[in-house]
């Protein structure tokens, strides 16, 4: 095999964008540079082959050496798992500038080899996800530019993601003061705005720069990260272009007139983990029925597998907009309220109609009628409420169940195909809201008599809660181990899973747990995530953690009495101490404060009843899978929930065989799930709304969030990524991203709560409050500001967290 020069080495103009297997990313990036015309230094490549055997091809990389005409070169790693499009390496593996003479280039070559498993890109490599036995190094040797300045030029906005604008950093002499952070560099934002000439490239260079940059957005179709360097002879040379791994995808192009806002919805159920391409399909056809019950008309998107709603025309319509951001109090929280106010702010979303963004009136008038008749009854009598919506709750289980009738793949895809899962029962809805609403109008009544640490205390311990009950059906399961205790303590979950599945457990009554509550888990509203009967471990991974609470003080039946007790004793101080001040405002108060504990707790039970028909959906898609799978048109049954219900037809009608697409979708959605910040807002341009928002900071040590659940506790922080395998200690302090009923089982043995996302209202700070737990919510990175083992200090009250 004649390479170029030799059987180990490749010239640069010989490599190919597809060549990436045996030349690595970076110099496969550099030969699509070259064949696209653009100017890059001459050089060759040490094959990846070269490495597998082991040995430096010494003369092969002389004779190239030569044939470059010697002199001083740059010799830079380029591993196969370099430059990808979700993983750019940068930094993580070696390079040498300057090397002159052939016994320096090859100590270079065996230095870049060396790299490759070096502690930074093995721990890079392993954070990605990437096999470490299949990577292999390729090594680039170009003819060395000596610049006058050099620097980084970013297609988009790397902060922001605005993909409008271009990022440009520089400095005098080598690149390396700019990639490697050592000294201060000129900083320029690319906006079509002309500047003076300032710093150290003049605005000539500038449109240079910016001419490239099109250039190079146009022909790989992704924005770039681009190394450049400028010699003596004001040449500008590319040294590198890989794609900007961090950027959040794009909005989906609407064909409306820019710019629109995308708003984030996935964090209101407590997940911002990437939703499969069939859970989304059913959670978009949901969501929309929801909002449209309710009166409102928003279109919902998919963008980077998380689910955002389109509030552009909410945003604009004068009659929309002045009470926008005070409803996304209840359920989308602080963060989200806060990017709104920036948003109605913003010139280019004034106002430009009267109500493009509601439903039809005739809609809005018979909602609204609904909706006061099913609040005012269940507000009127929140007993009797309680016993319709369980009685509509059992009817929903036992209609979601499948009839025996379907035999074949097409039977079970036309049943699934006319299921209506989108069930908004006003027996289930109504009361609902009305517990809500009872919790949240008090704070207005008694603002300046009572603080929101105690309104939050007065809604502890809360009764009727389906998500709690589930959690202290748990907590009597292990307390009723008995011998099995040190068999649950020290088998791992997902064996122990495994071995309940096969059937090879003791009887400790999981499986009458898994009958009530199995079809929940994590992610539960994705249709495509496994249910807790399909695969139990984060549940045995919660037993083990209750069965190391051995204070029965501090156990969850405890804590919970005493919040309720506490919440009892703080709702009668504080309705006679609003008497003597307003007593007409007092007595109402009372009144949806008492209401609220009897109705409140419900909020959960509405989810839990979708649940059902999902999981029958779900069986029911998994068995059409399996048969796809049979006649070789998947490779294993889940894939069907990489599909949508078209491409479904398509397989079970014509055949059609969606491997390659459904590898393809497993391997972007393997990328997001490694993605640990989600934008609450997205503009059409690709802007985190969040990122131009004005910083807030309490100082050293100290993160700002909001108050969520009143209380002030010290501990070591737990930093929780995946609750199936989450070891958590009485006494740790629950830091997460977000939270869902999923994770629940954890505040259990946590002593306080902390999370990047959230609402008041939501799942994670409502449990924490009926638990008594203190917790802070809307910390930005707060999973990446903390680490396991720190000692932190929680005040729910003042809404902060301090780092010790």
């Amino acid at each position: 095999m004649q390479l170029g020069v030799g059987v180990y080495v490749l010239a640069l103009s010989e490599v190919t964008a597809d060549m990436g297997d045996l030349v690595g990313g970076k110099a496969a990036g550099l030969g699509a540079l070259i064949r696209h015309g653009e100017r890059v230094p001459d050089g060759f490549c040490v094959t990846t082959e070269a490495y597998r055997h082991g040995v430096v091809p010494a003369a092969e990389i002389i004779e190239a050496y030569q044939r470059l005409g010697g002199g001083p070169v740059a010799v830079r790693s380029s591993a196969t798992a370099e430059d990808l499009p979700d993983a750019s390496f940068a930094g993580q593996q070696d390079t040498v500038l300057g090397v002159t003479g052939t016994a320096e280039l090859i100590a270079a070559v065996a230095k870049c080899w060396d790299s490759l498993h070096s502690d930074r890109a093995t721990a890079y490599r392993h954070a990605h996800g990437i096999d470490q036995r299949g990577v292999a190094m390729g090594v680039v040797v170009q003819r060395m530019v000596t610049p006058t300045v050099a620097g980084v030029l970013c297609t988009a906005n790397p902060l922001t993601g605005r993909r409008d604008e271009m990022v440009v950093d520089a400095a005098p002499g080598l690149g390396t003061a700019v990639v490697d952070g050592a000294s201060a560099v000129d900083h320029y934002v690319l906006d079509g705005v002309a500047r003076d000439d300032t710093g150290c490239l003049t605005s000539a260079h500038l449109d240079r720069l910016r001419a490239v940059g099109e250039r190079l957005d146009r022909h790989f179709g992704y924005p770039q990260d681009v190394e450049w360097a400028i010699d003596p002879d004001d040449v500008l040379w590319l040294l590198q272009s890989r794609p900007i791994t961090s950027l959040f995808p794009l909005p989906p192009a609407t064909g409306k007139p820019l710019p629109r806002v995308f708003v984030e919805f996935g964090h209101v159920q407590g997940m911002l983990r990437p939703v499969t391409p069939m859970g989304m399909a059913t959670l978009r056809a949901q969501v929309t029925a929801m909002l449209a019950a309710l009166g409102v008309r928003v279109e919902i998107v998919d963008i980077g597998g998380r689910l955002y709603g389109d509030l552009t025309d909410l945003a604009r319509s004068r009659s929309s907009r002045r009470r926008l951001v005070k409803l996304m109090a209840v359920d989308f929280g602080p963060r989200a309220q806060a990017v709104m106010q920036h948003v109605l702010a913003d010139p280019r979303f004034a106002p430009t109609s009267a109500g493009r963004g509601a439903a039809r009136p005739a809609a809005s008038l018979r909602t609204a009628g609904r909706a006061v008749v099913g609040i005012v009854r269940a507000l009127a009598r929140p007993d009797a409420a309680r016993l319709r919506m369980f009685a509509a709750i059992e009817q929903l289980r036992v209609r979601s169940v499948a009839p025996d009738d379907l035999r074949t793949t097409a039977d079970r895809l036309r049943y699934v195909e006319a299921r209506d899962d989108t069930d908004h029962s006003d027996a289930i809805m109504w009361p609902i809201v009305a517990g809500m609403l009872a919790a949240a109008l008090p704070a207005a009544l008694l603002k300046g008599i009572a603080g929101p640490d105690e309104m939050h205390a007065t809604l502890g311990g809360m009764p009727h809660n389906v998500t709690i009950e589930m959690d202290l059906a748990l907590w009597r399961l292990a307390q009723d181990v008995g011998a099995h205790r040190r068999l649950l303590l020290d088998t791992p979950p997902d064996e122990l899973a495994a071995r309940h599945l096969r059937g090879e457990l003791p009887d400790i009554g999981m499986g009458g747990f898994l009958d009530a509550y199995g079809h929940r888990g994590v992610a539960e509203v994705d249709l495509g995530v496994p249910r807790w009967a399909e695969d139990p471990t984060p549940v045995f991974a919660a037993l083990a953690n209750y069965l190391r609470v051995t204070d029965p003080e501090q156990g969850p039946d405890q804590r919970f009495h005493r919040a309720a007790a506490a919440a009892e004793t703080a709702l009668t101080e504080l309705t006679v101490r609003a008497r003597r001040r307003r007593p007409v405002r007092a007595m109402i108060a009372g009144f949806l404060l008492r209401r609220a504990r009897s109705l409140a707790g419900l909020r959960e039970a509405g989810k839990f009843a979708g649940l059902y028909p999902l999981r029958e959906t779900r069986r029911q898609l998994l068995l059409i899978g399996a048969d796809l799978a049979d006649a070789g048109l998947l490779d294993q049954r889940d894939d069907i929930m990489f599909l949508n219900l078209d491409e479904v037809r398509a397989s079970v009608h014509q055949g059609v065989d969606h491997r390659d697409l459904v590898a393809s979708r497993r391997a972007v959605h393997r990328r997001e799930l490694r993605r640990r910040s989600v934008p609450v807002a997205l503009l059409s341009d690709g802007t985190d709304v969040e990122t131009v928002l004005a910083r807030t900071s309490g100082g050293d040590g100290t993160l700002v969030g909001v108050g969520a659940s009143a209380g002030r506790v010290t501990g070591p922080a737990r930093v929780v990524h995946d609750p199936a395998t989450a070891y958590v200690e009485p006494g740790d302090v629950l830091v997460a991203a977000t939270t869902d009923p999923g994770w629940t089982p954890l505040f259990l043995t946590a002593a306080a709560l902390v999370t990047e996302t959230g609402a008041i209202m939501a799942h994670g700070p409502t449990v924490a409050r009926e638990y008594g737990i203190p917790a802070v919510i809307c910390v930005p990175n707060a999973t990446r500001t903390i680490t396991t083992g720190q000692l932190v200090t929680v005040d729910g009250g003042a809404g902060v967290v301090t780092v010790h």
